[in-house]
């Protein structure tokens, strides 16, 4: 789980700090200074419900909402309790500095309200894209969260009682307080970039550490972020000994290098692992080799251009629980994949499969694995990207999912709990392309202007195992022109019932392989505006008496 900090357990229950611990709800804040106020939340996916625990050491009243700017104004908030008739919530926005008025619509669901040793539990649940226009809509980045309290039920001003903080619910990044400030640096040195569109770079180097220690954040260092479009730090097979600096993808033992141990792409950020978990390096390892690939997007074929681009991987010797790996997933990208997307299309949809069954072929036992984070990646013609995850050949829910994948927008991100992945269970990722701007077919491959459909899955315990990919057995005429709509629904049809060539890999390359896989139906997007509003109504807004409630001219703003 994610940030699940340790609690303060002090001598009273009115200064002891407020704490809940949930494992559905993987995330955690505490929203002031004194650890009176602590949220944690959960998601299934940024389509679906977010739910909240905020628990707050009071047995008056809680408040809590999203505000535009950190004030009353514009805010979309909650107001529940425990009172002497029972529980009441409430769904309200505010238009002023006076109380905020209740939605006509109750789209936010309470699912339990709990008073206990000084505290008031509540646990609410909501979609992610509200449909009401009073609602905040919750997106991937930062939010200001606003919170109020009260001592009594008597909803009145809450004094000092308030506060605001910004986090990023969808893509939420705890922060760790290390003594120690150690990094490697894993980077290029002033290498020439060549005069073409398309370039890939390999340095191989020792990443020297005696003894084992973990990393817990990757920072990226990009020196012309107009020209980087990826980097990849691979560890590699142990036959791989030689430390060199050359392109990439030249026909030799550096081509075996698939263990990927960092991830990041064109619009990503910092990554910083779970405080249980965190990438195993040295130790044991001490005399691997690791390969960087950074790919370079030269589409205006410029000449004489330098880069010292790479990554910062910042390390410590205090070991989390777990080591952590990235399963790479998607359509093959060790083949030469005829997998080809027509030109004209509106909606291309292509697939890759991962059974984990041949897992057992190259390791045994094989744990379950905690999905915790991913980053989904294609080129310039990808609009979507879906990664199912499949038990019993019935989907269970998705594991990942970017209805607007933004080419320019490429992050790893922190899921919204932890999915697991049992043995037997399958993996599909679904890329969705336009190219209605072109008129040849589009070929996956290393160029920019080719294709990609890949999914890094970030998990813990770490295994063997590197990649689990796959390809369709035929492949369209490299010729076609067809534009189509009709040709073009009928060529996908086609790909997507022909068995798929499925493979895993693992750290030493050696591979476990299915002839027959299948791409399974795949369940639409939840579309939250399509909900019936029964759940609403089911857990609709329970008022206190009227003596309880007092309306506030003087009701002030949080910040």
């Amino acid at each position: 789980m994610l940030s699940l900090f340790p609690f303060l357990y002090l001598f009273s229950a009115w200064t002891k700090g407020a704490g809940a611990s949930d494992p559905n709800m993987p995330f955690m804040e505490y929203l002031d200074q004194n650890h009176m106020v602590c949220l944690e939340w959960g998601f299934d996916n940024p389509q679906g419900n977010i739910t909240f625990k905020l628990v707050v050491n009071t047995t008056g009243w809680v408040g809590f909402g999203f505000s535009p700017n950190g004030g009353m104004k514009g805010a979309d908030m909650v107001i529940g309790g425990i009172g002497s008739s029972g529980s009441y919530f409430t769904d309200r926005h505010a238009i002023g500095k006076f109380m905020p008025l209740m939605d006509e619509l109750q789209s936010y669901i309470l699912l339990s309200m709990i008073e206990s040793e000084g505290q008031t539990t509540m646990t609410f649940q909501r979609s992610i894209q509200s449909c009401d226009d009073n609602d905040f809509h919750i997106t991937t980045q930062p939010i200001k969260l606003i919170y109020a309290y009260g001592e009594t039920d008597e909803i009145a001003y809450h004094g000092a009682r308030r506060g605001t903080k910004e986090v990023n619910l969808l893509n939420y990044m705890p922060r760790t307080t290390l003594s120690s400030l150690n990094y490697l640096i894993a980077k290029m040195d002033n290498i020439t970039i060549p005069q073409k569109n398309t370039y890939y770079h390999c340095k191989y180097m020792k990443l020297n550490l005696t003894t084992k220690h973990h990393i817990y954040l990757i920072e990226p260092v990009i020196e012309h972020i107009d020209m980087v479009h990826h980097l990849l730090l691979y560890r590699c097979p142990s036959f791989v000994t030689k430390e060199e600096d050359k392109p990439c993808y030249m026909g030799d033992m550096g081509d075996t290098c698939f263990g990927v141990v960092a991830a990041w792409a064109v619009g990503g950020g910092v990554f910083e692992f779970p405080e249980n978990a965190a990438i195993p390096i040295g130790g044991a390892d001490s005399n691997t080799i690791y390969r960087l690939e950074i790919h370079y997007n030269n589409p205006n074929n410029e000449a004489g251009r330098t880069d010292s681009s790479g990554l910062r991987l910042h390390y410590t010797a205090q070991l989390r629980q777990h080591d952590a790996g990235i399963l790479m997933t998607g359509i093959s990208p060790l083949s030469d994949v005829h997998y080809n997307i027509p030109p004209g299309a509106t909606e291309f949809h292509t697939y890759g499969v991962c059974n984990t069954t041949l897992f057992s072929k190259l390791l045994n036992p094989v744990p379950e694995l905690q999905v915790f984070a991913g980053m989904l990646h294609t080129h310039l013609a990808g609009r979507k990207v879906r990664v199912a995850h499949y038990r019993n050949g019935k989907q269970r829910d998705f594991l990942l999912l970017d209805e607007y994948f933004d080419f320019e927008l490429q992050q790893s991100i922190s899921l919204g709990n932890i999915k697991t992945i049992k043995q037997g269970d399958e993996i599909a990722v679904e890329c969705t392309y336009s190219t209605t701007d072109r008129t040849k077919v589009t070929t996956f491959g290393l160029r920019t202007t080719d294709e990609m459909c890949l999914a890094f899955l970030y998990y813990y315990p770490a295994i063997k195992i590197t990649t689990c990919a796959s390809f369709p057995n035929t492949s369209m005429s490299e010729n076609s022109t067809t534009s189509d709509q009709d040709s073009i629904s009928a060529q996908e049809s086609f790909l997507k019932t022909l068995p798929q060539i499925q493979y895993a890999s693992d750290d030493d390359f050696k591979f476990s392989m299915e002839k027959n896989g299948k791409v399974r139906e795949m369940m639409k997007t939840p579309d939250p505006c399509q909900k019936s509003n029964a759940a609403s109504r089911l857990s609709t807004s329970w008022i206190m008496n009227p003596a309880g409630i007092t309306l506030l001219s003087l009701w002030i703003a949080i910040m």
